[in-house]
């Protein structure tokens, strides 16, 4: 059965609304160069953590180096955390001050 017109709206034109799924907030993950961490582990922990290819490792670790930080990966907030934390962690474990940061893109 058709509902019947309400004469009220009759002739309307109904819409649906629509709500818009939002990409979430992305933010950058920093390491920071000190003059303890080697740049072999520098180049692992790009590998390990972040998937970077020896190159990509190789250029963000020569940029840590000369310019005190680089870029490792943008992430969502609660991946950037986790991945910095991993790097710390495993940091500490092998000894070395490595620093990662987050900080909105």
């Amino acid at each position: 059965m058709c509902p019947l017109p309400d004469e009220e709206h009759e002739g309307a034109v109904l819409t649906e609304d629509r709500n818009e799924v939002q990409k979430p907030r992305l933010f950058k993950v920093r390491l920071h160069n000190d003059d303890y961490t080697t740049m072999d582990f520098v180049v692992f922990v790009l590998k390990s953590i972040f998937n970077k290819s020896d190159a990509e490792s190789v250029t963000i670790t020569m940029k840590v180096h000369v310019e005190g930080s680089a870029i490792a990966g943008v992430y969502p907030h609660e991946i950037a955390n986790a991945k910095a934390g991993k790097v710390v962690n495993l940091a500490r474990v092998r000894g070395f001050p490595l620093l990662a940061t987050v900080e909105p893109d």
